[in-house]
């Protein structure tokens, strides 16, 4: 199972030192990849009673334009979106940047995608909230058309493109993988994607929802072996006695990867998590 490191995108701040320290420290560390969480806006929640989730003070560093920098100071890391909310961004566009990254990095990206919760930063983007399921499997056709053909045309309910292409083409399809929990994501995990993003305990639910996820490979004709999954293992939220654990329980269901992330643990400063990801990987692997 290959361990990764999750970005701290809400604590890390917008030092770029501090920024490259974290990553030159990761890949120094042994760690096979960088994943970092991807929002666009964030909503003021005063004048919205009731309001969950990410706000205007939550930091995010914009994933394509972070990567573009790790990319440049890194030879080995890999760079995985966990997850880009692909809906609310434009197709060509995304496939224009990711392929870019992809170049510039040797080869480097693996692109988790989801549909994302926020309405509002729906709207702000001006992209219809209520379809964003039905969006996101057109669009991943698009992105792995776009990526394999020089020059292509494509009719379809969200996209319309003729005789057009990317230049510069990334040299292979980059393996584009499914965040959520719902049997929907399951379900197209196993029928068109490369791998699966849980965020859950290796438990018993965690089994079936693997199980079907193998189950609907087969049914389309899919070898269930060649589809990954990446679990993710937040220290702040696991028993540190039970870190170990958490990650073997994965490793038994199947997982190829596990990502490390150190927010919510309370540290004292941004360049803590560097040195928690440092020490905390001899324990895991």
């Amino acid at each position: 199972m290959k361990i990764g490191a999750v970005f701290p995108q809400l604590e890390i701040g917008a030092d770029p030192r501090v920024v490259r320290e974290w990553t030159t420290t990761v890949e120094t560390a042994g760690y096979n990849h960088a994943l970092a969480y991807d929002h666009v806006l964030g909503a003021d929640p005063a004048n919205r009673p009731g309001w969950t989730g990410y706000t205007d003070k939550s930091l995010f560093h914009e994933v394509f334009v972070l990567f573009g920098f790790m990319a440049a100071i890194t030879t080995e890391l890999e760079l995985v979106t966990g997850v880009l909310v692909l809906p609310q961004r434009q197709t060509a566009l995304v496939a224009k940047q990711a392929a870019e990254i992809d170049v510039l990095s040797g080869g480097r990206l693996r692109l988790g995608v989801g549909i994302g919760w926020n309405q509002v930063e729906y709207q702000a983007l001006g992209v219809p909230f209520r379809q964003r399921g039905a969006l996101l499997e057109e669009q991943v056709d698009v992105l792995r058309t776009l990526w394999a053909e020089p020059v292509m045309s494509y009719q379809g309910k969200f996209h319309e493109i003729e005789e057009a292409g990317l230049n510069p083409l990334p040299a292979r399809q980059i393996p584009i993988w499914f965040g959520g929990g719902a049997d929907a994501v399951l379900r197209r995990t196993g029928r068109i994607g490369d791998g699966w993003m849980p965020q859950s305990a290796p438990d018993e639910t965690a089994r079936q929802q693997v199980a079907l996820i193998r189950q609907t490979a087969e049914e389309a004709g899919r070898d269930p072996n060649s589809i990954g999954i990446e679990a993710r293992l937040t220290l702040g939220a696991v028993p540190e006695q039970d870190w170990r654990a958490f990650a073997d329980g994965w490793r038994e269901l199947g997982a190829t990867h596990l990502g490390v992330n150190t927010m919510k643990m309370g540290l004292a400063k941004p360049e803590d998590h560097a040195a928690v990801l440092r020490d905390v990987l001899p324990r895991l692997t």
